[in-house]
């Protein structure tokens, strides 16, 4: 059941003062009875992880890789996002908001529900971005941070790309349809494309199966996406850096205690494999506990919502727990069940 709290007096980085609703979604074992992973969605996502709607639920869920026997699942859908079912205030005023304020609200929210150590702390795209943010801002609260195509700081060629989403998102007449469809080029890729159409036309209306692809995509995202809230994520991606504008994004990510878990995408367009795997070359000369993981796909950005076996055999030894003593008796309802 999704649920909200309310932040009465939230200041943002540009020092607006305004109430904030938050939506959020606890799935698996009760809060307080077992380790608790927070998950985070992409940007039209939302904290729909698992179950019959879940956009993760090939990973999350009874046995699976994520166990919902094992451990605790929260949820919480970005504030803006409209998914709560009402168009949250910071809407108005969103170029005031980074990223750094999501993990601050997120932080808060975590504060709200007691919660103040994660076992693990994932998501894909600007999922994962919030999570690098959290861990920036709370170094010692997550044990496992794992990020997923996507990087400590925006590059210039997501920054360049955010720039014509904006462009589109400001001067289209059809703008929600036309940005998803600008979208999902980058999110694939040319031998995705290959693959799936092979220059097919349709039947029906002959155009080539491509261009209906992408329309139905299109559409699909009108029908449950407000404007203002793909403004606001668009606008989002572009404040990704966790060294808050100082440049020393290596020197935040050392300060965080937990491990990192860095996954790229040989074929990713937007967050590329190259950059994560240099960002793994720096952070490893100062810190210890990171790894690289690299998911080999034709189907680029988007891969981390298709290929689930190649990410069920990197998570697996992740969220495989260990049943040490404290752990047994920190959570004694979850080992003696």
């Amino acid at each position: 059941m999704l649920q909200e709290i309310i932040l009465p007096h939230f200041k943002n980085s540009g020092g607006s003062l305004q109430e904030i609703h938050v939506f959020y979604r606890f799935f698996g074992r009760e809060p307080g009875t077992a380790p608790v992973v927070l998950v985070n969605h992409a940007l039209t996502g939302n904290a729909d992880v698992t179950g019959e709607n879940g956009w993760w639920k090939e990973l999350i869920g009874p046995e699976k890789c994520i166990d919902t026997e094992k451990f605790t699942i929260l949820a919480i859908n970005l504030p803006g996002n409209g998914a709560g079912g009402k168009q949250e205030h910071l809407l108005n005023n969103y170029t005031e908001f980074t990223l750094y304020d999501i993990a601050l609200i997120f932080a808060r929210i975590l504060e709200e529900l007691k919660i103040d150590k994660l076992f693990g702390a994932i998501g894909g795209s600007i999922g994962g971005a919030v999570a690098w943010h959290l861990a920036a801002l709370k170094p010692d609260l997550i044990e496992n941070l794992i990020p997923i195509a996507t990087d400590l700081k925006a590059t210039d060629w997501v920054l360049g790309q955010c720039k014509v989403q904006e462009q589109i998102l400001n001067n289209s007449a059809d703008p929600i349809h036309d940005a998803r469809m600008h979208a999902m080029t980058f999110y694939r890729t040319p031998a995705s494309f290959s693959a799936k159409f092979r220059r097919k036309r349709n039947e029906l209306n002959y155009q080539f199966e491509v261009a209906n692809w992408l329309s139905h995509h299109g559409r699909k995202l009108e029908g449950r996406f407000e404007l203002a809230a793909y403004k606001l994520m668009n606008h989002l991606l572009t404040t990704i850096d966790i060294s808050g504008g100082n440049g020393e994004d290596l020197a935040a990510a050392k300060k965080i205690s937990g491990k990192i878990h860095l996954i790229g995408i040989d074929s990713d367009l937007f967050f590329l494999a190259e950059e994560i795997r240099e960002t793994h070359r720096q952070l490893s000369k100062v810190k210890s506990n990171v790894s690289y993981y690299e998911i080999r796909s034709i189907h680029g950005h988007d891969a981390f919502l298709i290929e689930y076996e190649q990410l069920k055999q990197i998570l697996a030894p992740i969220f495989n727990l260990k049943t040490t003593k404290n752990e047994k008796d920190k959570y004694s309802s979850l080992w003696n069940r």
